[in-house]
């Protein structure tokens, strides 16, 4: 009987190289590649069938766009998903391909393998074979590229010397990843700290320079932490992220360059594009800021990050997960209201939000209003920082 691997496909460098690989120098004679869509170009998804096809393995598109905005993309909405101020695009998607994988996997006859097209480097390796040996342990997982340590370099020459097709060359060896939350561009002389991102690698985002010299308000309605409208125009969340990026992205929006610890500890530079991201985390933040308390907005931070940094890691299936998004989830049931943001030359400003939640008094803030007496506070700011003077005291007379 033919053995038979299950390969997580994205049809680009290094998961297409693994195709031929994965029969000569590992014996399967049955390859079976699994794309999942989560919001790549269009042309992505054809092209990565159509290798698969000329490859000749059992090819499947998963069409898993819907699921990705409403169960991955707003639930990093109400945690605020930044990790190091990268909105984790990348990160979040990789559970969800490794599942869909898993869930072709499992009306297969048989299966001796997954296999991946991660390097031994990257951050993709932990989350991908996190979910698969969850959801379907004891099947062991086969990294050509890590076990083989192969350069990308070294994988464009296998590729020709085959007539394997790829698009890539050892001039121009951008690494691109696409979905729903966001772009990423790395390597090649992205990968030098000095060296000025070239307008080349940009798609989704206008330069600050060339983006529209208007600025443009814009209107983002929540509920219950999720944002369901622009402009008071309802969508459901795949076609409001959709229509996000391509807003935001005109006016420049959603550009982040940054130097990046990833799990393995490596300090890398990487590049972003998250138009929508960038523009929904900032209003829900503003929202929470408006309708929380500030002992709630303290401890939920703590909360946002350690849910971020575990969403990072790719264990999409933590119970420390799981118990941070209890909180995260009760905190949302008042994160309903309006944001309005102006959008400019690559920033995304909140001018305005409200809510029916909001705990805010305005007579009571206000500095020309009497219904809170200020002579009352005598008391209160005579006892202010007393354990911190009696410190200092005795300080100073034991000098």
């Amino acid at each position: 009987m033919s053995r038979t691997v299950v390969l997580v496909y994205s049809g680009g460098l290094d998961t297409t190289v693994c195709i031929p690989l994965l029969r000569e120098e590992y014996g399967f004679e049955h390859v079976v590649t699994v794309t999942v869509d989560v919001g790549q170009p269009r042309e992505d998804i054809a092209d990565a069938a159509e290798r698969a096809k000329i490859l000749g393995t059992e090819h499947y598109t998963v069409d898993a766009r819907a699921e990705f905005a409403a169960d991955y993309c707003i639930p990093a909405v109400k945690a605020n998903a930044d990790y190091q101020g990268y909105p984790l695009s990348t990160a979040i998607a990789r559970p969800l391909i490794a599942q869909k994988a898993v869930e072709i996997a499992q009306t297969l006859p048989r299966v001796d393998a997954f296999a991946h097209g991660c390097t031994g480097k990257g951050n993709d390796q932990f989350r991908i074979e996190f979910m698969l040996r969850t959801l379907m342990p004891g099947v062991p997982i086969i990294a050509p590229m890590r076990e083989r340590n192969m350069t990308r370099s070294e994988e464009i020459e296998y590729a020709r010397a085959r007539g394997v097709p790829i698009h890539q060359s050892s001039e121009k060896i951008w690494s691109i990843d696409e979905n729903l939350w966001g772009r990423s561009i790395e390597g090649g002389r992205l990968e030098d700290p000095s060296y000025a991102p070239p307008e080349e690698i940009f798609r989704w985002t206008r330069s600050p320079q060339e983006a529209h010299h208007a600025p443009q308000v814009i209107e983002i309605t929540f509920e219950n932490g999720a944002p369901v409208a622009v402009d008071g125009q309802r969508m459901e969340p795949l076609a409001l992220i959709q229509y996000l990026n391509e807003l935001a992205g005109e006016h420049g929006v959603g550009r982040i360059d940054i130097m990046e610890d990833r799990l393995l500890g490596l300090k890398v530079r990487e590049n972003y594009e998250c138009p929508a991201a960038v523009t929904l985390i900032t209003a829900h933040r503003a929202l929470e800021a408006l309708v929380c308390t500030r002992d709630e907005l303290r401890f939920k931070a703590q909360a946002d990050r350690a849910w971020a940094e575990l969403a990072y890691a790719g264990l999409w299936l933590d119970p420390f997960k799981e118990s941070l998004e209890a909180f995260i989830h009760k905190v949302q049931e008042r994160v309903s209201g309006k944001v309005w943001l102006r959008l400019y030359k690559g920033s995304a400003t909140v001018i305005g939000r409200e809510s029916r939640w909001a705990l805010y008094d305005a007579a009571a803030a206000s500095f020309d209003d009497k219904s809170f007496d200020q002579s009352e506070m005598s008391g209160a700011v005579k006892a202010h920082g007393m354990p911190a003077r009696l410190y200092y005291q005795l300080k100073r007379q034991q000098g």
